[in-house]
């Protein structure tokens, strides 16, 4: 019998048809239920009408094509039956796009897949609503009285996942395990602390061992905040905090022009549009019981749980993301916008190449097979090159300095290990970096960089850190001062003697001259 819980909270559906598809794209009708069901075939209005079972920490791009995506795949198949509850935890934007489009969006996947040309495009059903924790934290904590509700992803980049003071009564907490404890708390009350109450608890953000580290900061939390020893045994013994790994190359919302296509091809508008590659990973540390929960898995063979996943989590992180992260800063300070862009331009390809499979892939910092890794750098690099994808180089800087810690700094201290010498396109992209961080105005709370007389925002939650010491330090003291920072890197980089003149020579070359001409240096002397 369906749960009174379940009937509350279920959704009405229209019954309109829209006709009339082929118009002018400023009137073609917006995505919506409504749409759905009386122009897109194959779509069963009954997918609405699923339970909620995931509860999800974050509105992304990156959530949007990879974990909803698998969800919303599973549905259709019968699988899963299931549908997401999604929290904003950030400020930044609002909810009324989604509430426009009942929650629905569009997932444009292009790309190669055993070499031919692949193009799909899926109306994703799978988010049933979208919740603000600022504004409406007392109906996320509703969430947790929902017997069906069983799951918890989140992603809330790097420095999501840290220990900070809260106070889980605040309304809402402050930090995201902050919030998470509240909800578990709430849920142990809901249930009287049953057994079969735990929840399975996936967060994607990519840090070593995510799971583990926030269950570590949930349980700390807990003990700061006085709660019950029996709350306590709860967590650690009926809830699953599972380390898990995504992959998969989701840009967002493309530019306009090709939205605009893409728009007219589909007949219908959506502001919440995003374009994915055909590759996806989701590697997720799991037993059987959690196999049993998450069986949308079932549904695709990118979903793998295992009781390890760190061969793929360091594959991943060390190869795709820090080389991306080695780059981004360089390609955008050198005029290329996107990945694609740069995969195209004979001196950053070349540059991408070298530092993934002659730097990077022989000095990962755990046991992975040497050649296994230079397979999926190959792999990679075709992946860079998809035609249809644009990756902005400057949304890959977002958290930039938190990305450079736990993606690179690892790479960095292990290559150093086994060779002795300093990577040189480690050190020319890390130049980059620093120049990047180099903010020239400054308004309020938010710090600007400078490119070709156009400023551009610095994301960072460190944007003030390197604002001062710019502004206090000649650029060989800031190499010098930054690079021995531990508080920043976890570690002294100046104790690799030639590492800071190194990246001292590029930096001041690429004030003095401009990075792509630095570039051009480089590439004449190392390519």
């Amino acid at each position: 019998m369906e749960s009174t819980w379940r009937k509350e909270h279920s959704f009405t559906l229209k019954n309109k048809y829209i006709k009339d598809i082929d118009m002018e794209i400023s009137s073609i009708p917006k995505l919506s239920k409504t749409f759905v069901e009386g122009s897109v075939k194959g779509v069963n209005p009954k997918l609405f009408d699923l339970p909620e079972k995931v509860l999800q920490f974050g509105t992304g791009v990156l959530l949007r094509g990879l974990p909803d995506y698998f969800i919303d795949k599973a549905n259709k198949q019968g699988i899963f039956n299931g549908r997401v509850v999604v929290v904003k935890s950030t400020d930044a934007g609002d909810l009324t796009t989604f509430k426009k489009q009942d929650n629905l969006y569009t997932i444009c996947v292009r790309g190669i897949e055993n070499g031919s040309n692949y193009e799909e495009d899926i109306i994703c059903s799978s988010i049933s609503r979208v919740l603000s924790a600022k504004s409406e934290w007392k109906n996320i904590l509703e969430c947790a009285y929902n017997p069906d509700l069983q799951i918890i992803i989140s992603n809330t980049t790097e420095v999501g996942i840290e220990l900070v003071q809260d106070d889980i009564n605040q309304n809402p907490p402050v930090s995201f395990p902050g919030k998470l404890l509240a909800f578990l708390l709430e849920r142990f009350n809901a249930f009287k602390g049953s057994e079969d109450s735990g929840m399975v608890i996936v967060p994607t953000e990519l840090i070593p061992d995510n799971g583990k580290k926030l269950e570590s900061i949930v349980l700390e939390l807990a003990h700061r905040n006085g709660l019950e020893i029996a709350f306590i045994d709860w967590i650690e013994n009926h809830n699953y905090f599972c380390n898990s790994l995504v992959d998969r190359i989701v840009p967002g919302i493309p530019e306009e022009t090709i939205k605009t296509k893409l728009e007219e091809s589909l007949g219908y508008k959506d502001d919440l549009l995003i374009m994915s590659e055909v590759y996806r990973l989701w590697a997720i540390e799991g037993n059987e019981k959690v196999k049993s929960v998450l069986s949308f898995a079932d549904a695709d063979e990118g979903v793998i749980i295992e009781p390890s996943v760190e061969v793929y989590r360091e594959l991943k992180l060390r190869l795709l993301n820090g080389t991306h992260t080695l780059t981004c800063g360089l390609a955008y300070l050198a005029g290329i916008n996107t990945v694609r862009e740069a995969m195209l331009d004979p001196k950053l390809s070349k540059f991408m190449n070298v530092l993934m499979v002659g730097e990077i892939a022989s000095a990962i910092p755990s046991k992975v097979d040497e050649k296994a890794a230079r397979r999926f750098a190959l792999r990679t690099l075709e992946r860079f090159q998809n035609p249809h994808i644009e990756h902005h180089w400057i949304n890959i800087t977002v958290q930039y300095s938190s990305k450079m810690k736990m993606r690179n700094i690892p790479t960095l201290l292990n290559y150093y290990k086994i060779f002795g010498i300093i990577p040189e396109y480690f050190s020319f992209g890390f130049a980059a970096f620093l120049l990047f961080m180099k903010a020239v105005k400054k308004e309020g709370t938010k710090y600007f960089g400078e490119r070709d007389g156009v400023y551009y925002l610095i994301t960072d939650s460190k944007a003030d850190y390197f604002y001062e010491k710019w502004n206090s330090l000649s650029a060989e003291q800031l190499v010098i001062e930054i690079m021995k920072d531990k508080a920043v890197w976890g570690s002294d980089l100046t104790l690799m003697k030639e590492l800071a003149p190194k990246v001292s020579q590029w930096l001041n070359l690429m004030i003095a001259n401009g990075t792509k001409e630095t570039l051009d240096m480089f590439w004449k002397r190392n390519l």
